[in-house]
């Protein structure tokens, strides 16, 4: 039985989800980008600290309910897709969800509804750390593999960027199975542009709407905290439950809105499941786009100061400090929260037509050529 007290709060349903973190909200370790990023120079890893949260402008607001209004059924079928696909490579009906907080939250509740609503199963839905660099939060991990000793453990995020956190999965899944863990690194996502994961709906680098907010939408989550100065190694890794930002929530809306094209989409879902194999290859596609970028824009070609994919810009324009932003087309409507955002903080954008990427981030650095 797991005992619950000491795990962070949230928003969203225990119906839907259960956050294996540990509770602290009660510790002040916010700071700001400048600081955050001096920090980073001198080696601290950004689990150490959290960004202040972005408080969105009414406009930018606007920009994500225009989003959420014309993709939710998209998504909607996305998520049957990525559901239907996973039952198939697990081969049983003994499914856990393991989402990798924050981005995989909101995908693994959907999918976990999915599930129960149109293949009729009930599968647990847990939600974990994982930070590049430092790897799967293990303590979950066994506590998920106790609780569930023969079911497929099943990873999902909601897209991926160059792949950084499909290597960092498959070098932690790797370490948990000599200790007779018995898992398996096959990451389901919505959206692959980066080539690096096997289960995927479209290798599209599309606007997942959850990409605009932090944690409003994200069960008022924040990311998520290592740090040795508050944390023992039996603890789970850390989140903090922003309280003061109830009034401002879209967590639950945005999984009902996009939950509600289920039924109209089913039909569309099954005639593209259906296109799929069990599982694809990887092809590692972006990463060699991220090298050539990290190549052309950084003396030291850091590969950690590129954030490929529309939802890994995105982020960067909320919590990092970009030097700038390249778009492959400014008139996308996918890309006009980024144009928001860069008029917003006062970023430049440079426009390159043939970019592999709808959008990449380039964080500002000494190294920049």
């Amino acid at each position: 039985m797991l005992k619950t007290d000491h795990l962070v709060k949230t928003s969203y349903s225990p119906e839907d989800i259960t956050f294996l973190l540990k509770d602290m909200s009660k510790i002040q370790i916010e700071s700001n980008i400048d600081n955050r990023e001096k920090a980073f120079s001198l080696g601290h890893h950004y689990s150490e600290s959290l960004p202040i949260e972005y408080r969105p402008s009414p406009e930018y607001l606007r920009l994500y309910n225009q989003a959420m209004n014309q993709l939710s059924s998209y998504i909607a079928q996305l998520v049957g897709i990525v559901t239907r696909r996973v039952h198939k490579y697990a081969g049983t009906d003994q499914v856990v969800i393991i989402s990798l907080a924050r981005a995989g939250s909101p995908v693994g509740i959907l999918m976990r509804r999915y599930a129960r609503t149109f293949l009729g199963l009930d599968w647990p839905h847990f939600s974990v750390s994982i930070l590049r660099g430092k790897g799967i939060d293990e303590n979950a991990i066994k506590t998920v593999r106790d609780l569930y000793p023969n079911h497929h453990l099943q990873f999902v995020d909601g897209w991926t960027g160059k792949g950084a956190i499909q290597k960092e999965l498959t070098k932690s899944v790797q370490q948990l199975n000599e200790q007779g863990l018995h898992l398996n690194d096959d990451l389901a996502v919505l959206s692959d542009p980066g080539g690096c994961a096997t289960l995927y709906s479209t290798r599209e680098d599309i606007l997942i709407p959850n990409a605009f907010l932090n944690s409003t939408v994200s069960g008022l989550i924040s990311r998520t905290i290592l740090n040795n100065a508050y944390q023992s190694p039996e603890d789970f890794h850390g989140a903090k439950y922003y309280a003061e930002l109830e009034d401002e929530d879209v967590s639950n809306s945005f999984v009902d809105q996009i939950t509600a094209h289920f039924s109209t989409e089913e039909e569309n879902i099954l005639k593209q499941f259906n296109e799929f194999p069990i599982k694809n290859e990887r092809t590692w596609s972006g990463m060699q786009v991220a090298q050539e970028i990290a190549h052309k824009y950084y003396k030291n070609s850091d590969l950690t100061k590129v954030k490929p994919s529309i939802g890994e810009t995105t982020r960067t324009l909320l919590r990092r400090k970009p030097h700038k932003i390249l778009l492959r087309d400014e008139n996308e409507e996918a890309v006009k929260h980024i144009l928001s955002l860069c008029q917003e903080k006062n970023i430049p954008i440079e426009i390159i037509p043939d970019l592999y990427y709808r959008a990449i981030g380039l964080i500002e650095s000494e190294e920049l050529i």
